[in-house]
């Protein structure tokens, strides 16, 4: 039976929001939890966070939470210098298969969906080595689920490529979720400003119909 792998770089410096942004409190508990909570409560069999070394507040917060804390040496440079080290240490510590899958999504995304995770997971199982990414409302967001023969073209990508470059180039396929979750703007959402914590909030609170 294959195995997937959720990877989360959390490694940024939240220059946008202007503080720490993972750990400011959103109903009640860290933005990061929240993020965790979805991973953890999905089918994925482990969950890798990326951190800084010198951010021992989140790494404890992170391993509180019951998931593998990856703390580099020196902190990655940029989202694809952490997803490097993310895949390393899952390399080492898991040893994946070409058949096992991976998934990535921001650290910074309280609305992020179980069910939308699961959904990407079971269609990877009948379409084995494909890039799989969710939709809702016609919009593109994530997780995104990559198979692992993929994991080292991340460090062999040019440096002015992300991991963008790599979805483009393997025509991913996208699987509607709208049946999931109600807005995308909620589920897709990542957090980079005050504005953007403050809508999100907004639109979390708000009454379902």
């Amino acid at each position: 039976m294959s195995r997937s792998f959720a990877l989360v770089p959390a490694a940024g410096h939240s220059l946008r929001m202007g503080r720490p942004k993972l750990l400011l409190p959103v109903a009640g508990q860290p933005l990061i939890l929240h993020t965790l909570a979805a991973w953890k409560r999905s089918r994925v069999d482990r969950i890798a966070v990326v951190v800084r070394p010198d951010d021992s507040a989140l790494a404890e917060i992170v391993q509180g939470a019951g998931v593998d804390s990856v703390m580099p040496p020196a902190a990655p440079p940029d989202m694809k210098a952490s997803l490097a080290c993310g895949l390393a240490h899952i390399a080492a510590n898991y040893h994946p298969l070409d058949s096992d899958t991976w998934l990535a999504a921001p650290a910074d995304m309280p609305g992020l969906s179980s069910q939308v995770i699961d959904r990407l997971l079971g269609e990877a199982v009948s379409h084995e080595g494909q890039i799989i990414i969710p939709t809702l409302e016609g919009r593109a967001g994530h997780p995104v689920l990559l198979p692992w023969s993929l994991a080292g073209e991340i460090s062999r990508l040019q440096p002015q490529e992300g991991l963008n470059s790599l979805i483009d180039r393997c025509q991913p396929r996208l699987v509607a979720c709208d049946d999931l979750a109600t807005s995308a703007q909620h589920a897709f959402a990542d957090i980079d400003t005050p504005d953007d914590l403050q809508d999100w909030s907004n639109q979390a609170l708000r009454p379902s119909n």
